[in-house]
């Protein structure tokens, strides 16, 4: 794959060291470009060259592409650092409108390492118990993605379990039943591919692959909304 994207630099990763631990506005601010060019303006072409990837392997699924700002919310900041220490994009098929009830695709740098996944991020409860109620109609569809899931060893299914366990009639699908929300994804340190144009590659072929996890939970939003 060829494009804008021609990887991160040494001075993307000691930007977000610089704000992890300085992170005031004047610190920032004379970092500014730094931040532009090394890590934002990059982050955004890699998000629109996946994306461009996405939608010409998919191509009656448009896929909408958001680049996360460094700037946290002033208005709900309560006591958290004005900047984010770390950057990421999401794509999403179709209308994010509801961002509660939809998965995203999504990567993340910081300054330890990068991360890519598939996230069903679920503020609402109703949202969760559609999925398990959805698992006690017909396991079937969730059983072939958990079973896919066990037979690689990239992605690792992750996020909050409750407290208090609730029976899953289906034993392979009990940490799915159970999860407060939940990711498909993978985790990995500092390494030489996030300075080169093949991330962008790599990252279509594990959203390649998470796409019939996407595609699952896009249903269960579906369901709710209409």
């Amino acid at each position: 794959m060829t494009g804008d994207f021609q990887g991160f630099t040494p001075e993307t990763v000691e930007f977000l060291w610089g704000i992890r631990f300085q992170n005031e506005r004047s610190w920032f601010e004379s970092h500014k470009e730094v931040y532009l060019k090394e890590l934002y303006r990059p982050m955004q072409a890699l998000g629109r060259q996946v994306q461009l990837a996405m939608v010409e392997k998919f191509p009656k699924e448009p896929w909408n592409l958001k680049v996360t700002r460094i700037y946290r919310d002033a208005r709900r900041l309560h006591g958290r650092d004005p900047y984010k220490d770390h950057l990421w994009f999401t794509l999403v098929r179709g209308d994010d409108s509801a961002p509660d009830a939809h998965p995203a695709l999504w990567f993340e740098l910081t300054p330890d390492g990068w991360s890519c996944g598939m996230g069903f991020w679920c503020a609402k409860a109703s949202v969760m118990e559609c999925h398990r109620q959805e698992i006690l109609r017909d396991p079937k569809p969730l059983l072939k993605l958990a079973r896919a899931l066990e037979r690689q060893n990239r992605f690792v299914l992750e996020g909050p379990e409750y407290r208090r366990q609730k029976p899953c009639p289906q034993k392979e699908l009990t940490a799915w039943f159970n999860k407060k929300s939940l990711s498909v994804g993978h985790d990995e340190p500092l390494c030489e591919l996030l300075y080169t144009p093949e991330l962008a590659d790599r990252l279509v072929e594990d959203f390649t692959f998470l796409k019939p996890y996407y595609d699952y939970f896009a249903a269960l939003s579906s369901k709710i909304q209409g």
